[in-house]
């Protein structure tokens, strides 16, 4: 009823929330992508999108359909390689942020396995200039990694809001120094903080310094401070500082995936098209 090729243009804007960054992921004309959600509202009868010359959101209707479009993508490439059976063999070296890999991307590597049983999976979880650092040296060949928009490295996955986060009870006090949470230097979250608050003249102090998302999810629900986190990657059972505590804006992040030239491009692709079609399970750190 509805064209896998019109659910995948649908789906990229979805994600990125951008005709453009949509069209240059899947290397179309804008305006064919344009078409292909025209043609799938017309299908299901009802407005997917809203946009303007500024912005693109989805309607309700658009959540629900960004939801059955990635079932439907998944169960039509799930159809199309048992009947064609895949012949992809090898061994593909993937990277994943620790955060990231407390989401549901195991879910996603499972199935991938399912698909492709022939393709020997290695895993690594570290940081995430860590993992840019190996595969820019040809140590991994595919690694998905948070980055600042508009570096214009990588396939996006999603774009997500940046918010400060703590326990429920740890309050930020007005005119004293804000304890902060964070990661071993270099990292994205570290610097994205310290930044933000410079920028507005606000102090901090660091009131613990961790090596992965588990110790910053300790010290956090310790009581010990705040952290940032990708609004979708906050654990439920943690709170959004309010914005009466007056801390910056701290704007978004990409998650993106990182591929290395030198890589067989078929395995690699497809870990890629797995990923994309699965972008919405990529959230959710447990409690």
């Amino acid at each position: 009823m509805y064209s896998v090729e019109h659910l995948r243009s649908f789906l990229a804007v979805a994600q990125s929330l951008s005709f453009t960054r949509a069209a240059a992921h899947l290397d179309l004309a804008q305006p064919t992508v344009s078409q292909h959600v025209r043609k799938l509202e017309a299908a299901v009868g009802r407005s997917l999108l809203v946009r303007d010359t500024r912005s693109v959101t989805l309607t309700a209707d658009g959540e629900a359909m960004a939801d059955f479009a990635r079932t439907i993508i998944s169960a039509h490439e799930q159809a199309v390689d048992y009947f064609t059976g895949s012949r992809l063999r090898g061994r593909l070296r993937f990277g994943v942020t620790d955060d990231v890999a407390l989401t549901q991307m195991p879910t996603v590597l499972r199935d991938f396995r399912k698909l492709y049983p022939g393709i020997d999976l290695a895993i690594t979880v570290a940081q995430g200039p860590m993992l840019q650092r190996r595969v820019a040296s040809g140590h991994l060949d595919v690694a998905l990694v948070k980055s600042e928009p508009g570096e214009g490295r990588g396939r996006l996955v999603r774009r997500d809001r940046l918010v400060w986060a703590t326990a429920v009870g740890t309050e930020v006090a007005p005119r004293r120094p804000v304890p902060l949470i964070v990661y071993q230097a270099p990292s994205l979250s570290r610097t994205l903080s310290v930044r933000a608050l410079d920028a507005v003249g606000m102090r901090h102090r660091v009131t613990c310094v961790v090596q992965g998302v588990n110790g910053v999810l300790a010290a956090v629900r310790a009581g010990l401070g705040i952290a940032i986190f990708p609004r979708s990657l906050t654990p439920g059972d943690l709170i959004e500082v309010p914005a009466s505590a007056g801390l910056p804006e701290l704007g978004e992040i990409d998650l993106v995936l990182l591929t290395n030239p030198h890589a067989r491009t078929e395995p690699v692709e497809a870990l890629t098209t797995a990923i994309l079609s699965r972008a919405n399970p990529i959230q959710g750190i447990p409690h």
